[in-house]
């Protein structure tokens, strides 16, 4: 029997410290290929993924020896967490770690859409200096929209009172009475309302099942032909080849991207808009957001493996209701 399972490329030095204490088998390739990864699973104590490996209930199944999934990374959309509760297989994220990277590349898609910055770029150095071509607009005054306000639409949102814009904020989770949104003194309103009335729409939500194709052409149509759309979220919220309708026929003024449907996706029609900037999902990937998920993911693995409790435990409520159950 091995201790932990690493299917994907997932280094740094809390990986090493890890594998000093532990049995640790590092296979970054692993991933992509299910039937061996089903077969590596039977025989560990640990697995260690960002998004890439499904977790799914048939691995689960596998996994005879399988106390712990650690995710590096917030989002829970690869990993069956109900298979995993039931199995009596305790699931940890690292909901925090990244979320100031996320926040800043966020606000920086705002001032490259605002600004025209990357295709300004591109044209001066093409030898031309088209300074008229390129007359944006500021961020202060205007109207920005947190669809998510969990930590990382409020850290986006707090960056972008320092520019005096104005928040509202979308999230059927939060009161009025929030003390965060009070802290940013934003409106909170029904994602309709916020749709129209905000210059930028900043995408925070998770991918569930009652948010996956939650954004689409009726959603665009209510926006205004002046507003931005960002998403550092999950592709699968937005209905894609909507939004690309929507670019098209300038019913919004443009869109930055950083997470796709698929991932990668085929090169179509976005690559080639003008008004679309788009980045391979780097959000989290700064070598700080990086050290600092690695370590906690690191740290929690170890401790279940020590029998210590996980500091960042996503199903420890239901795993503990099962051991106890099994007890009595």
């Amino acid at each position: 029997m091995r201790d932990i399972l690493i299917p994907e490329s997932i280094r740094g030095v809390a990986v090493d410290a890890l594998s000093s204490r532990f049995d640790v088998v590092r296979l970054p390739e692993l991933w992509k290929d299910p039937t061996a990864l089903i077969a590596h699973i039977q025989s560990v104590r640990a697995i260690i993924v960002r998004n890439q490996t499904p977790v799914t209930s048939t691995l689960l199944a596998a996994a005879q020896e399988l106390k712990v999934v650690g995710r590096a990374g917030v989002g829970l959309d690869n990993i069956d967490v109900d298979y995993a509760s039931k199995a009596g297989i305790l699931v940890t994220s690292t909901p925090d770690q990244n979320a100031i990277s996320v926040a800043e590349i966020s606000i920086g898609m705002m001032l490259a859409l605002a600004r025209s910055i990357l295709n300004a770029n591109y044209d001066t150095k093409d030898g031309r200096w088209s300074r008229q071509k390129f007359v944006g607009i500021e961020l202060y005054g205007k109207t920005l929209g947190i669809v998510g306000a969990g930590k990382i639409g409020y850290l986006t949102a707090k960056r972008a009172q320092a520019f005096g814009m104005k928040i509202l904020a979308y999230d059927p989770f939060l009161s009025q009475d929030n003390i965060y949104l009070s802290e940013l003194n934003a409106e909170l309103v029904e994602l309709d309302e916020l749709l129209t009335r905000a210059d930028i729409v900043s995408c925070h939500l998770p991918a569930t099942s009652r948010t996956i194709g939650l954004l689409g052409a009726d959603h665009f149509k209510k926006m205004k032909p002046t507003a931005y759309f960002i998403n550092t979220a999950r592709g699968e919220v937005v209905r894609e080849a909507e939004l690309l309708q929507a670019l098209k026929a300038k019913t919004i003024a443009g869109a930055a991207l950083d997470v796709r449907a698929t991932e990668p996706p085929e090169a179509g029609e976005l690559e080639l808009l003008p008004n679309v900037v788009l980045t391979p999902h780097i959000a989290a990937f700064t070598h700080e957001a990086q050290e600092r998920v690695t370590k906690a993911v690191c740290e929690d693995v170890a401790r279940v493996l020590e029998g210590k409790p996980a500091q960042n435990a996503v199903n420890g409520h239901l795993v503990s209701l099962k051991y106890c159950a099994q007890k009595k």
